[in-house]
């Protein structure tokens, strides 16, 4: 029939109708002993999220045990930088999104006295400008993400005072379009990625 969308699956009557939690965890955990695989190697620019990522997911489904907490605490502190903020990885350039992705792993295990957390604040604090948006790192890409990122990360060092708040809050709602969504910077389109962090930067404001 015109204008119906196309399946691109189709779901069996027998087909299993409950969560197999056992399979997601070991699908997760089984990352652990991969780090030789052509995947694990090629996501390396994303580490530090990815593992933010899966460590999330083992802690809603009560798992945070079955990951190694000292190889994952060893691997964050390493990324943390002189300027201190974090790579993805080992030797990557730091830049905003990892930063928070290594303050919420740190968060997670109420460990964030291994860092300098002094260090994370200044970095963040570096990267916002006039007129209050914030730079992703030192290259000077801006976008409302990067706003998103930066509160967050102060919010949850509890440093919110270490940047001006209403210029943020302003930049991004200057990015608001008629249509009520947001773009990564004035004018830009709106986008469904960017709602998130104008809401939340807008709460936090």
């Amino acid at each position: 029939m015109a204008g119906m969308p196309i399946k691109d699956v189709i779901i069996k009557e027998d087909a299993p109708r409950s969560l197999m939690l056992e399979k997601h965890i070991e699908y997760i955990v089984s990352y652990q002993s991969k780090k030789e695989d052509y995947e694990y190697i090629m996501t390396e620019y994303l580490r530090m999220s990815g593992m933010y990522w899966g460590l999330t997911a083992m802690d809603l489904m009560n798992s945070l045990d079955r990951m190694n907490k000292q190889e994952v605490l060893e691997f964050v502190k390493e990324c943390q930088h002189d300027c201190g903020g974090f790579g993805a990885s080992v030797h990557h350039d730091p830049h905003l999104l990892y930063t928070l992705s290594a303050i919420q792993i740190l968060i997670l295990y109420n460990c964030i006295e291994l860092i300098d957390v002094e260090r994370a604040v200044g970095y963040v604090q570096s990267l916002q400008l006039e007129d209050g948006s914030f730079q992703g790192d030192k290259w000077g890409e801006v976008d409302t993400r990067f706003s998103f990122c930066a509160i967050a990360c102060l919010c949850l060092l509890g440093r919110l005072e270490a940047v001006d708040i209403k210029k943020a809050t302003d930049f991004v709602l200057s990015c608001m379009n008629f249509d009520g969504g947001f773009g990564c910077r004035p004018g830009s389109e709106s986008h469904s990625g960017q709602v998130r962090p104008g809401v939340r930067q807008h709460q936090a404001g």
